[in-house]
């Protein structure tokens, strides 16, 4: 199983709106950026209480990634913060 594969494995798993995760999967920084997309209400059960969800699944994917000579960095998009009226990044837009 690669680590796209672990991504998308690991974060249907912890929703409860599976066919709304989304993967957008770009170069940056020399390492891979993984940025995963969820239903409003998924994002707080992707971050976790204190961010430790995420911080578990980052330390699961770099591990899975380093097994294979890659970097990688894991982003949860957050579109709560863009409905509340803060400008949205021109890199971040879809």
């Amino acid at each position: 199983m690669d680590v796209e594969q672990l991504l998308n494995y690991l974060a249907r798993a912890l929703v409860d709106h599976p066919d709304q995760v989304s993967l957008r999967i770009s170069e940056a920084e020399g390492a891979r950026l993984f940025e995963l997309k969820v239903s409003a209400e998924d994002v707080g059960k992707v971050i976790g209480r204190d961010g430790r969800t995420v911080n578990a699944l980052r330390t699961l994917l770099n591990a899975a990634a380093q097994k294979s000579g890659q970097k990688v960095r894991l982003e949860i998009l957050d579109d709560r913060r863009n409905a509340a009226g803060a400008p949205v990044a021109p890199d971040s837009a879809q």
